[in-house]
């Protein structure tokens, strides 16, 4: 008899755990919308959560680490998802792996996802930062692939942002591309190449006469270019 209502017991207390469980789910669910609505981050995050302890799926992980990240949060976003490879992961996962990575300075790991991005959906914007990623990494012949696509690629309605003047600015993608390209030659041959790392910047100033980056990178190298005649001067006298 003992045994016997301690099961019916056992049986009801999981039934109100799953009744409660399932109400708190719902709870959280329409917490989580009204804070979408009002805008609320925070609110979105905390909603998102608790509904990860309550009912964990992927797509609910996915979505929090997105957040995070979106946020500014890319450590945030990196702890709820991890960083490894997933041959699973949705498009989301990668994203937020690559996107966070780079953001915290690891370009070598970001790189691997990012490779990931774009062989499921190659375009113009991924291989932009797959040939600046290759550039940071000295991996000069796999820059010049992407960055070859992204000329083939990029139409006049793709922009990208740059943010070292204190007004953040935009110029055409294929601008961008160009921008690369002259520095991925100048790194080629440091000493052999400056002209026509010169001439390619030109024609980008052309083409986007705000792009205030390339002023500066021609300035650098044109000032490099009177450095090394100078010294070759001074070794013929």
């Amino acid at each position: 008899m003992r045994q016997i209502i301690l099961l019916v017991v056992s049986v009801i207390t999981l039934q109100i755990g799953a009744q409660s469980n399932t109400e708190l789910i719902q709870h959280f669910e329409a917490y989580g919308k009204q804070m979408r609505a009002q805008g609320d981050v925070q609110g979105m995050i905390n909603a998102m959560t608790h509904l990860n302890i309550l009912a964990p799926s992927e797509a609910r992980k996915d979505t929090l680490a997105y957040i995070y990240m979106s946020e500014g949060k890319y450590m945030q976003a990196l702890n709820t998802i991890g960083i490894d490879t997933k041959v699973d992961d949705s498009n989301i996962a990668v994203e937020v792996k690559a996107m966070s990575l780079k953001a915290v300075k690891q370009p070598e790991r970001a790189l691997v996802h990012f490779n990931e991005l774009f062989k499921r959906s190659p375009s113009a914007s991924l291989a932009y930062e797959l040939a600046e990623l290759n550039m940071q990494l000295q991996k000069l012949d796999e820059a010049l692939i992407h960055i070859n696509y992204g000329l083939a690629n990029a139409t006049p309605d793709m922009k990208h942002a740059y943010y070292e003047q204190q007004q953040p600015y935009q110029v055409e993608l294929k601008s961008a591309f160009m921008y690369l390209k002259a520095l991925q030659l100048f790194q080629q041959d440091r000493k052999n190449n400056i002209d026509a790392a010169v001439d390619i910047l030109d024609d980008t100033l052309k083409a986007s006469p705000n792009f205030n980056l390339v002023n500066l990178s021609k300035n650098e190298l044109l000032r490099q270019k009177q450095i090394m005649q100078a010294q070759a001067a001074e070794t013929k006298q």
